[in-house]
């Protein structure tokens, strides 16, 4: 009976370590790929940046790519970022990208919406200059102001005048 025991227990071992030979070969999680990619926002206006976050692929990093922007890196660590910048020209409509870890063949593909125009212009100011009507109506604006002080002054001063 002790024998049989052993002759289980032996079996048993070498299966837990034929099993996991492959993952230890493999380098444990280094070199399966991403995983867990994101995109932010999914829907993106032409000219406008895209933040992808992908795991897996440590300290190898990787490179995400599309047809609606420039190859860029994906930074190292456990959680790699990249930020791109879709081209002004890309036709709007839908995107896949790519991520690819440097040490890995494995790719993932992540689908996003490319948006038509240039979208808002805010913040506080001074992204768009005025035109030339607006400039030409600001400066009568100020030269009749400017008429309309010097009348002012010239019409109480002989009023004053008047009185002495």
């Amino acid at each position: 009976m002790r024998a049989s025991r052993a002759f289980a227990v032996t079996a048993t071992a070498f299966v837990t370590i034929g099993l996991a030979a492959p993952l230890a070969a493999a380098g444990g999680s280094q070199g399966r790929g991403p995983t867990n990619v994101t995109v932010n926002p999914s829907s993106v206006h032409q000219g406008a940046t895209l933040q992808v976050s992908a795991e897996g692929c440590g300290r190898a990093g990787g490179e995400v790519s599309s047809n609606a922007f420039p190859t860029v890196r994906l930074s190292e660590g456990r959680t790699g970022f990249a930020t791109a910048r879709i081209r002004d020209s890309a036709t709007p409509g839908q995107y896949n990208l790519s991520v690819k870890c440097n040490d890995s063949d494995v790719i993932a593909t992540h689908r996003f919406t490319v948006l038509a125009g240039q979208g808002a212009q805010g913040g506080l100011g001074g992204s768009m200059g005025p035109n030339s009507i607006e400039m030409q109506i600001g400066g009568g604006l100020v030269a009749a102001s400017a008429i309309g002080g010097a009348v002012f002054i010239v019409r109480r001063r002989r009023t004053g005048h008047a009185a002495v």
